[in-house]
């Protein structure tokens, strides 16, 4: 069954790091409910928030492939709720 996420991603010291997060992304368009990016330019980071539906399986795997990014640091909070 399908859960309600929250990833929050923090990409550190290269920007180029942020076109390989956007790939994953929009690979799983499909289950992204909704996204907020933030610069934070003067210290070279950039947070971006996803909230998406998913089964925890594929919620696990999106954030592996996220968290296996050099520079980049990835934490899931998952609902316990089941949503169709």
């Amino acid at each position: 069954m399908k859960r309600i996420a929250v990833i929050g991603i923090i990409i550190e010291k290269n920007r180029k790091m942020a076109d390989e997060v956007q790939k994953l992304l929009s690979e799983n368009a499909e289950i992204i409910q909704g996204r907020m990016g933030i610069p934070n330019i003067q210290n070279d980071i950039y947070i971006i928030s996803v909230v998406i539906k998913a089964e925890n399986e594929r919620i696990s795997a999106l954030t592996g492939k996220l968290g296996r990014l050099n520079n980049v640091s990835v934490k899931a909070a998952i609902t316990n709720v089941e949503v169709e």
